[in-house]
């Protein structure tokens, strides 16, 4: 009888297990398959020729915070846009179709988010000529 018991427990809880694994898998397999980053043409975003990063975001974000301070720590020069200052950043922030900040131009890749392997790939691909 207890043998039984310890059965129809141990079952219940791999049913219950796979059950929660496949609703995590479902809820998160959309994020893990989505590319880091976007490419197109943004060189309407950029403010001159001499700018190759743009960062769109809030005073507020901690993401966006954290892009700022990573590449002020890779001595990286870019434009930085408040889209809650700025009526103008905030309708760049629309176009770009942004839903979450920050979002980040570097030459022909848009990054939503602080991704940094994404960005160190595109500050690399940035830097080659003809890139």
């Amino acid at each position: 009888m207890l043998i039984q018991k310890l059965k129809q427990t141990v079952a219940y809880l791999l049913v219950l297990g796979a059950g929660l694994g496949a609703g995590y898998v479902a809820v998160h397999a959309p994020q893990w398959l989505k590319s880091p980053y976007t490419e197109g043409n943004y060189a309407a975003y950029f403010p001159d020729a001499k700018t190759r990063v743009v960062v769109y975001g809030t005073k507020q974000c901690p993401f966006c915070a954290k892009t700022r301070d990573y590449l002020r720590g890779q001595n990286i020069a870019f434009a930085d846009f408040d889209i809650d200052d700025s009526s103008k950043a905030r309708e760049e922030f629309k176009r770009l179709d942004g839903e979450g900040v920050p979002v980040i131009l570097i030459g022909n890749r848009r990054i939503t988010g602080f991704n940094q392997v994404a960005i160190d790939d595109a500050l690399k691909r940035a830097a080659k000529p003809g890139a």
